[in-house]
């Protein structure tokens, strides 16, 4: 997918969002319900999206942002009996 087509896309989504989010005072109480939950769900993801990220990032960097050494892998044989 070339980056304009993508980017046209975008835009198309977002007008599709703002159209719906212009129509929503309107709206029957279930349709704001569902959009609700909708909009919950993609917030939702987004910010675990956020949380993963982070994480991944502290524990391969640090804060610092160099790499952490510490943390090496150790083999775990098994004990002769």
């Amino acid at each position: 997918m070339s980056s304009e087509s993508f980017l046209k896309e975008l835009q198309a989504i977002g007008q599709k969002l703002l159209l719906k989010l212009q129509k929503l005072p309107k709206a029957e109480p279930v349709e704001i319900v569902c959009f609700c939950v909708v909009l919950l769900f993609i917030v939702t993801v987004l910010v675990l999206m956020i949380i993963a990220c982070s994480c991944c990032c502290y524990s391969c960097c640090g804060c610092d942002g160099r790499p952490n050494t510490r943390s090496k892998k150790s083999q775990v044989r098994p004990a002769a009996h």
